[in-house]
């Protein structure tokens, strides 16, 4: 799903509880992640629940792939790659997914335990873009 129609969404639904229930359904459409793919080095450190991102470069463009067991992080990731899913590493780089989440009025809905695992996701996924820069 793109970010624009994600916002779009969003602007549609009044409260709260609305947009919670759409993001846990973003993360019901997420693509599964195999099994072989959840490993420690894929685990995202800094969330209270497992959330696994793998990332690899193609043509200077990454593809991410992620899965968490909280349906709530999933829709991140879901959000996550509607922000990042198949960017240059630059364009990564220039762009903070809090800002979008601010934007979209989630910053200020999410417990700190899930604001510091949103952190550490995209802190993730900027240190891959970081990586793939310098190759």
């Amino acid at each position: 799903m793109k970010l624009a129609e994600i916002h779009d969404d969003f602007a549609l639904l009044d409260d709260w509880e609305d947009r919670y229930r759409y993001v846990i359904e973003l993360g019901k459409a997420l693509p599964e992640m195999s099994e072989g793919l959840k490993t420690e080095a894929n685990k995202v450190r800094g969330c209270a629940s497992q959330v696994w991102l793998a990332t690899s470069a193609d043509n200077g463009r990454l593809h991410i792939i992620g899965d968490s067991d909280a349906h709530i992080v999933r829709g991140l990731i879901a959000i996550l790659l509607a922000i990042y899913q198949d960017q240059a590493p630059d364009y990564i780089l220039a762009t903070d997914a809090r800002e979008v989440f601010a934007k979209l009025g989630l910053k200020e809905h999410l417990t700190p335990q899930r604001s510091n695992g949103f952190s550490s996701m995209v802190e993730r996924i900027r240190a891959d873009a970081t990586a793939a820069a310098q190759v």
